[in-house]
């Protein structure tokens, strides 16, 4: 060793800091990776803890939540973006690697955090939760992605449209490309329409309200916090950015809730579809967690109406007994399958099934299940679906009306489980659901509904309602 080398002093290890916000929002990320969990779920609880922790103010929580979804929302750009930046393919490198990367990426690419912050707490934050020597991989890495904006990469990394479309859509929108495909399919339009969609896809969801008739109203919640007016359901109201619904007295006493309006739209259609003869009982027969039952319970205790709520899983009922907990009219929850069900056919006025389905149409709200499904995943639901709609004609008596829905746009999810259910029962027929959906525009040429993100600012819900006929 030389004589300088011997002088030079060593210097001094540093623990690496631990920053509560960075440290949340990866713990979220490896929820999602690990156990297969959905962000909405997890995050609140340790955004719960965090607080009472006192290592987090509202600030905090709000660029947690940011990170997270975030994250989630653009992973197949960054993805792609990540791949560019590294001499391997991406499956080699560790998830809480790519974790780590991903976090970095959306701080330097898609918030306004600025460059040298964002790449130095990504680096301490890996030096924390993977070690120094990956931590230099990180700070390389981000480094190289620091170069560029957005733009800059997307246009590198995506396919230009003309040769690829569908692929070049799902580089820019991050967005799986058999989703990209099917989505369009169902739109059936050009190009506007598909990147309006996509776009809407990875924007934040409004939290929006519902007072439960009868319950609540829509003047107490505007008196509880801010908010703005819903823009299609007489019982909707969207809250300001920050709001937490949680702290409001009505919905803690189960009053009024938290509900998308497509979801408010779908229980209030088929409550004032036109029947034939007696309106006294009313069915839902996948009644879990509970949302529409509630508001389906709230507008047949108006009317003098009894309402079954029906849930397969056993935990999912507990969750519908909670949501119809003090409903001023009749009902009754039970865990029953809908398939096989415990009740006589034609016992009752109106039935819906909200079908088990895919879950394309809220990738807003779960941005993480656009990577967790899988083309044949459809094949699984299908046979469900169809038998849940069966069954559900059966329920019916002659002269009543069955409302199928389901949170996806997919074509076979939507139209083709109900002709092809049509086709196989007999004795029923489509009535026009656009009627029932008074103000509310491009509903298409009927007789079902589709709604979209990008046109009604709700979830893609879809509904088709069907009379009984013999």
């Amino acid at each position: 060793m030389s004589e300088q080398a011997r002088r030079r002093p060593h210097k001094p290890y540093r623990r690496p800091q631990k920053d509560p916000v960075r440290m949340l929002a990866f713990e979220a990320l490896r929820a999602v990776d690990e156990r297969d969990a959905y962000a909405n779920l997890v995050l609140p609880p340790l955004l719960k803890k965090a607080r009472e922790k006192g290592d987090f103010d509202g600030r905090d929580a709000a660029l947690a939540t940011e990170l997270v979804y975030g994250t989630l929302r653009r992973q197949g750009t960054y993805d792609a973006i990540i791949a560019a930046c590294i001499d391997r393919p991406l499956r080699e490198v560790d998830p809480p690697v790519l974790d780590v990367l991903s976090l970095g990426a959306h701080q330097l690419l898609g918030t306004r955090i600025p460059t040298h912050a964002a790449v130095s707490a990504s680096v301490e934050l890996a030096r924390v939760v993977l070690g120094d020597g990956r931590a230099k991989f990180v700070n390389a890495v981000l480094r190289k992605i620091s170069q560029q904006d957005l733009d800059a990469w997307v246009e590198q990394v995506a396919p230009p449209y003309d040769e690829d479309a569908e692929d070049h859509l799902a580089v820019v929108h991050s967005h799986p490309r058999w989703v990209v495909s099917a989505l369009w399919d169902s739109l059936g339009g050009g190009r506007a329409g598909i990147e309006d969609l996509l776009e809407a896809d990875n924007e934040r969801p409004e939290v929006t309200l519902v007072a439960r008739p009868g319950r609540s109203t829509t003047e107490e919640l505007a008196a509880a916090t801010e908010t703005l007016p819903g823009r299609w359901s007489p019982y909707a109201l969207r809250m300001a950015e920050g709001g937490e619904p949680g702290a409001i007295e009505a919905v803690k006493e189960g009053r009024a809730g938290v509900q998308d309006e497509g979801s408010q739209l779908v229980a209030i259609a088929l409550a004032n579809a036109p029947v034939e003869g007696s309106d006294t009982r009313w069915l839902d027969g996948c009644a879990g967690p509970g949302g529409k039952a509630a508001l389906l319970g709230a507008l047949a205790a108006e009317r003098g109406a009894f309402l079954l709520a029906s849930e397969k899983q056993p935990h999912r009922a507990r969750l519908v007994e909670r949501a119809l907990a003090g409903n001023p009219g009749p009902y009754q929850v039970i865990a029953a399958d809908g398939t096989r069900p415990p009740w006589r056919p034609g016992s009752f006025d109106r039935v819906l099934v909200d079908v088990p389905c895919s879950g394309l149409g809220a990738l807003r709200r779960r941005p993480e299940a656009r990577w967790r499904r899988r083309p044949e995943d459809l094949d699984g639901f299908a046979p469900l679906q169809r038998a849940l709609l069966t069954e559900a004609l059966s329920a019916v008596r002659v002269g009543g009306v069955v409302g199928y829905a389901t949170c996806s746009p997919h074509l076979a999810e939507t139209r083709v489980v109900v002709d092809d259910v049509l086709k196989k029962v007999g004795g029923a027929e489509l009535i026009d659901a656009r009627p029932l959906l008074p103000g509310v525009p491009a509903l298409g040429d009927g007789p079902d509904v589709q709604l979209w993100p990008h046109l009604h600012g709700t979830d893609a819900m879809y509904l088709a309602l069907l009379r009984r006929t013999a």
